[in-house]
């Protein structure tokens, strides 16, 4: 039975946008110096679109958050195997605001960014891998 064509194309939308930040994130990081602050807000924001394609891949409505560990409890309903490396995801969380405005905020490292993208790409792959192969781009 083929698949519902809306579902199809609006998980294939979050998935593009997902890919999208990874490649953001990679271009940040060979950037010189490497803007630290943006590689690990488009970390967090690839790991959530992620998250949100596979609860729009399971016709699951989600709220308007950042909160990884919501919408990744929320993916677990579907997929309890994912628990461990959303767990690890879980900290990005933070990164949807944390260096986005000035203020007190301590700067990111380098090590802090390469490990988050590194995170990031784990938890994309992990999450595309789950589904149909019609909805990877």
């Amino acid at each position: 039975m083929p698949h519902d064509p809306i579902r199809l194309a609006d998980t294939r939308g979050w998935f593009l946008k997902a890919k999208e930040d990874l490649r953001g994130a990679e271009i940040d990081l060979a950037a010189v110096p490497p803007l630290l602050g943006d590689i690990l807000f488009h970390c967090q924001q690839a790991v959530e679109k992620a998250l949100k394609a596979f609860l729009t891949w399971h016709d699951h409505p989600f709220r308007k958050t950042h909160d990884l560990v919501e919408i990744g409890s929320n993916c677990m309903e579907f997929d309890s195997t994912l628990e461990p490396l959303l767990r690890r995801a879980a900290p990005l969380t933070e990164y949807a605001w944390k260096f986005r405005y000035p203020g007190d905020a301590s700067a990111p490292t380098q090590t802090e960014a390469e490990e988050s993208f590194k995170l990031a790409g784990e938890v994309v792959k992990a999450v595309f891998s789950r589904l149909p192969a019609e909805v990877r781009p």
